[in-house]
């Protein structure tokens, strides 16, 4: 199994974005060099199943988020910084909580343990249901995520709510927002009999919780 990212759709795909939309437009340029390290990992795969009967199969999961995360406070990504921010807002009694940009893009969220589960599942099927995403006219190219998305007004929204912070919440418009929405169509996934269990506000709370017991140490 060869694990991707959804950064490997065009910036203006179709929403949501099918595996079929891979190579069909131009990348979003701040991610284009990690997307064409995961696309050539695709090809790869494809082109060993073809050339010598190897079954690899990849994987492209939406937004990550949970226990172990990186929350530093330059590098980390949207959800373990929101939760870090409101933690330390909280503790510091701010009146207001400033989020980037105008909070209107949408964006999927998939906590970490469903995407372990996805894999394991996928790697687990009888070989005739795995030899379904095996085909030698397309990439051995599949979805995971939840097929929800939200915006980021209401992901901050319910970070405050889980951490407890209950100043204002103000956008900082001057900031960009980038990428509009970004949902990945999970059709593929879920007619083979997977779905996502954790609902995002239950996997928001186990990741505070995680992050109250790294000792804020990042």
């Amino acid at each position: 199994m060869f694990l991707g990212s959804s950064c490997i759709y065009p910036k203006e795909a179709p929403q949501p974005i099918k595996e079929d939309y891979l190579l069909t437009g131009l990348l979003e340029q701040t991610n284009q060099p990690y997307a064409i390290a995961k696309i050539s990992g695709i090809e790869l795969c494809w082109s060993y199943n073809r050339q010598y009967g190897t079954k690899y199969l990849a994987v492209m999961p939406t937004n990550l988020y949970g226990p172990g995360d990186n929350y530093h406070p330059e590098n980390s990504h949207v959800i373990p910084a929101l939760i870090r921010r409101a933690h330390e807002y909280k503790l510091r009694n701010e009146s207001e909580f400033m989020v980037w940009g105008t909070g209107t893009p949408r964006r999927e969220f998939l906590y970490c343990e469903d995407m372990a589960n996805a894999c394991v599942y996928l790697m687990t099927l009888p070989q005739a249901e795995y030899d379904f995403f095996l085909t030698e006219t397309k990439p051995p190219l599949v979805n995971i995520g939840t097929g929800e998305d939200i915006s980021i007004a209401e992901l901050a929204q319910t970070v405050c709510d889980v951490v407890g912070y209950t100043g204002k919440i103000v956008f900082d418009t001057s900031k960009p927002d980038g990428t509009m929405r970004k949902l990945l169509d999970v059709s593929l996934l879920n007619s083979r009999g997977w779905k996502a269990k954790v609902a995002l506000k239950a996997g928001l709370e186990i990741a505070y919780e995680d992050f109250k017991k790294s000792g804020n140490n990042w």
